[in-house]
């Protein structure tokens, strides 16, 4: 899509282009490779909640977040997985605020401090990937299995200088544990209904951001890389990770529809009210790379990287690590 036939992102400006051109696609709502559309976006959702909602310290961590990613925070290295990325923290935080959103149209009681904990935590939910300074060994794909544990403790140091109180970071920390495939939700102890209810929120956005990705299945090649190194799963190849995801899909649907009490629900009522659109396209996407990958997968003669074409991402993964994942 050319930068001319990408919807305006300025305030106010996304209910116009959607009454002009009806968009069918997730990805053409927002420039989701530009964190600055991603946050004017936040911001239009937060002030349709509260004309007086304070969206400064929401602008301020993602600010800083960019940084983070980038390797201009002191002590910190560059973002180096090419899969847990910054457009996935801000794909993530895009998707939360849009169902929090579709929540609170949908009656949930939630505070602006409630909120912008969820979003603080959400942007630190994967900054357990990120090395320190003088950590040079491997790449921050090492901390997989260990990453959330991690991100809590980054949390912790940092929380308080972004305006979090002793409370709202232990929140904040809960919130980022239900990212945590391993974590049974149910036997998690919330502090409050509401906080159940955004860690709830945060745990199923981080899936649905990731999967709704229009290269998600582009970017598997990269997180079988990552799991490698993090000695996570049992994949024997890139080709082998693509035609496992296919059962991925489904431990998905169970993860969200029972520990995460279906709250992807509220999602379609986030597209009806700020666009007019009953439908949740979250799922659209999400069902429409699921039917490509098990159509590319079906000929076991056949490599279904051949059917992946979507940013060159094959050929940057071929140039990157070579035949490796053959």
């Amino acid at each position: 899509m050319s930068d001319k036939s990408r919807p305006p992102t300025q305030h106010g400006s996304g209910s116009e282009y959607f009454k002009m051109t009806k968009p069918r696609q997730l990805a053409e709502l927002v420039r989701m490779d530009r964190p600055e559309s991603v946050l004017e976006e936040v911001i239009e959702i937060l002030k349709s909640i509260s004309a007086e909602f304070d969206t400064e310290p929401v602008s301020s961590v993602l600010e800083k977040t960019v940084d983070l990613y980038n390797g201009n925070w002191p002590g910190y290295q560059a973002c180096n997985t090419d899969y847990h990325d910054l457009k996935h923290i801000t794909d993530t935080f895009l998707a939360a605020t849009r169902l929090m959103h579709g929540a609170v149209t949908s009656g949930a009681s939630l505070s602006e401090r409630q909120i912008i904990t969820l979003l603080i935590a959400t942007l630190f939910h994967d900054t357990g990937y990120i090395q320190k300074e003088d950590d040079r060994e491997g790449t921050g794909a090492k901390y997989t299995t260990t990453h959330v544990r991690l991100s809590i403790a980054f949390l912790q140091r940092y929380g308080a200088e972004f305006g979090l109180s002793d409370e709202e970071i232990v929140e904040a920390g809960t919130m980022i544990l239900c990212t945590d495939l391993a974590v049974v939700v149910p036997s998690v102890s919330f502090p409050s209904p509401e906080v159940e209810l955004l860690s709830k929120i945060l745990g199923t956005t981080d899936l649905l951001a990731q999967m709704a990705d229009r290269i998600y299945l582009e970017k598997l090649l990269y997180l079988y890389y990552e799991f490698k190194e993090g000695n996570a799963g049992n994949y024997t190849g890139e080709v082998d990770l693509l035609q496992k995801t296919i059962g991925f899909y489904d431990f998905v649907d169970q993860r969200l529809e029972t520990a995460l009490d279906d709250v992807k629900k509220y999602m379609a009522a986030h597209f009806a009210s700020r666009w007019g659109f009953n439908k949740d396209l979250y799922q659209s996407a999400i069902d429409f790379q699921r039917r490509h990958l098990e159509k590319i997968c079906v000929d076991p003669d056949t490599d279904p990287r051949s059917y992946l074409r979507r940013d060159g991402i094959v050929e940057k993964v071929r140039q990157k690590y070579g035949d490796k994942g053959y």
